[in-house]
C-alpha cells in the first residue's frame, strides 16, 4: 500500500513515516506540508491512500481533498484531526473521505483505518462513531403505549384484561378518580376519543404492557 502523509508539523510526519512504514506492506512515497503540495504529489505519485490532517496552513485539509480526489480519482483519503466534531466528519465523507481518525489513536486503529480504505471501505475512530451516532440514538425516543409513565402503563394492562375502574382502583390501592384520572390522560396522549378505543389499543398491545 502506497501512502502520501499530509501534515504541517515536521516532527508528525516524521513519527507518523516511521510508524507506517513499521506496517507491513505499507510504503510512504511522499511527505507534503501544505494542501498545494498535497495535491500536486498525489497527482504525481496516485498513492493508494492519503493520510491527510484536517488542519492545514493557507487551504484546508477539505479543500486539499476536494483537490487530490479531483487530481488522482482512484486515490482514497483518510482525514485526520485533533478534534471529533460531527460537523467536520460529515463535511469531509460528503467530499468524499473513506476514513476520519483522531490524532491521538492508537497505532492500530491507524493502521486498520488506512487499510480500510485501501479496500474500499469507510472507517471512522470509534469515538467519532459515538458521538454521531448520540444525537441518532436521542431521537428515537418512546412512542405511543411505550411511552406512557409506568403508572398508566400499568392500569392499561388492567384495562386490557377488562378490569373495571373499580377493580382496579382496588387491584392497585389507588381511589378510583385516580383511576379514571389516568384514563383521561391515556386517552389523550394515545389520540383516542372514545372509551371503547382505549380498551382496544390495550386488548392490542396486551402482551407488550405485560
Amino acid at each position: 500500500m502506497r501512502v502520501l502523509i499530509v501534515d504541517d508539523h515536521t516532527l508528525v510526519r516524521a513519527g507518523l513515516s516511521r510508524l507506517l512504514q513499521g506496517f507491513a506492506g505499507m510504503d510512504v512515497v511522499a511527505e507534503a506540508m501544505n494542501a498545494d503540495q498535497a495535491i500536486d504529489l498525489a497527482a504525481i505519485h496516485r498513492p493508494d491512500v492519503v493520510l491527510l490532517d484536517l488542519s492545514l496552513p493557507g487551504r484546508t485539509g477539505l479543500e486539499a481533498l476536494s483537490g487530490i480526489l479531483e487530481k488522482a480519482p482512484g486515490t482514497r483519503v483518510v482525514m485526520m484531526s485533533m478534534h471529533d466534531d460531527p460537523l467536520h466528519v460529515r463535511d469531509a465523507l460528503d467530499r468524499g473521505a473513506a476514513g476520519f481518525v483522531v490524532k491521538d489513536a492508537a497505532p492500530l486503529e491507524l493502521e486498520l483505518a488506512l487499510r480500510s480504505a485501501a479496500g474500499g471501505e469507510v472507517f471512522l475512530s470509534p469515538r467519532i462513531s459515538s458521538r454521531m451516532i448520540a444525537p441518532l440514538l436521542g431521537k428515537a425516543k418512546p412512542a405511543g403505549v411505550a411511552a406512557l409513565p409506568p403508572r398508566q402503563r400499568e392500569i392499561l394492562a388492567q384495562i386490557g384484561r377488562g378490569l373495571s375502574s373499580k377493580e382496579i382502583a382496588a387491584a392497585l390501592g389507588i381511589s378510583v378518580k385516580t383511576v379514571e384520572t389516568h384514563r383521561a390522560r391515556m386517552m389523550e396522549a394515545l389520540g383516542c376519543r372514545r372509551a371503547n378505543e382505549l380498551v382496544l389499543l390495550a386488548v392490542k398491545h396486551q402482551r407488550e404492557l405485560g
